[in-house]
């Protein structure tokens, strides 16, 4: 079995890859977990998991300069996928080979989970969305986080990929999410799977360069994404049908 996950927002700043991160945690206590940042054109993810100085990243596999195995990296109970930072990195990495790479990943897991990009502006940042099997809509409560959430929702579902549910992050003591959150289920096609306070252990775990589920597993927010990842139903999908469905990927052709 395996499921493909784009952890998606459709903003900056919503803490997208600290979400993807603290999700994987969670399932890893039931399931095997591959994360891969897809974000190739502003990827943070390995400074998140202690990654930065690895050599081999996505990048060099997208390249064409190195198999896949070898940019995969045993981190805190899952398998990490990070990309590089490089400027030339990216220029010389075919996003199109991303659909190879899912494909020869989800060989070997039961949940693949990609760190999208922030926008919806190019060929790279879309894919990871038309790849997946769900999406998860990570998301701050204002309105303008909640209408680019909507974009990623659309996006998704016209080119058949479904919404396994939104995840708001980043909630202040003073926000009314008990009102916010059902209003905004009326438009989301998945539930409300957590409400994830701000937390100062967020921060201090990103300077550590550690998952928060690591850094600060007893904190309100790590409790907040445990319950996500809880509410997060993984289906079994066959792995001959995803592979068919990876290899049969349009890529958008958007510039």
């Amino acid at each position: 079995m395996v499921e493909v996950f784009a952890v998606a927002s459709g903003k900056g700043g919503t803490g997208k890859t600290t979400s993807t991160l603290a999700l994987g945690m969670g399932l890893s206590e039931q399931y095997d977990v591959t994360i891969v940042d897809a974000d190739m054109g502003m990827a943070n993810l390995l400074f998140h998991a202690g990654l930065g100085t690895v050599e081999t990243t996505l990048h060099d596999v997208l390249a064409g300069n190195a198999a896949v195995e070898h940019a995969v990296y045993d981190r805190f109970g899952m398998d990490v996928v990070p990309c590089g930072t490089s400027l030339g990195g990216f220029r010389e990495a075919d996003p199109q080979q991303l659909r190879d790479v899912v494909a020869t990943l989800a060989e070997e897991t039961d949940v693949l989970l990609l760190d999208s990009p922030a926008a919806l502006d190019s060929r790279s940042a879309v894919l990871p969305i038309v790849l997946a099997d769900r999406i998860v809509v990570v998301l701050q409560p204002t309105v303008p986080s909640l209408s680019d959430g909507l974009k990623v929702q659309e996006y998704a579902t016209t080119y058949g990929t479904g919404v396994a549910g939104i995840l708001f992050n980043r909630v202040a003591e003073d926000t009314a999410i008990e009102t916010i959150a059902p209003k905004a289920e009326r438009y989301f096609e998945g539930e409300t799977l957590a409400t994830v306070p701000e937390c100062d252990r967020v921060r201090a775990s990103r300077r550590a360069s550690e998952p928060l589920l690591a850094h600060a597993p007893e904190c309100a927010a790590a409790d907040a994404y445990r319950e996500a990842a809880s509410a997060l139903t993984v289906q079994s999908n066959p792995l001959d049908a995803v592979a068919d469905r990876f290899s049969s990927t349009v890529v958008p052709d958007q510039s």
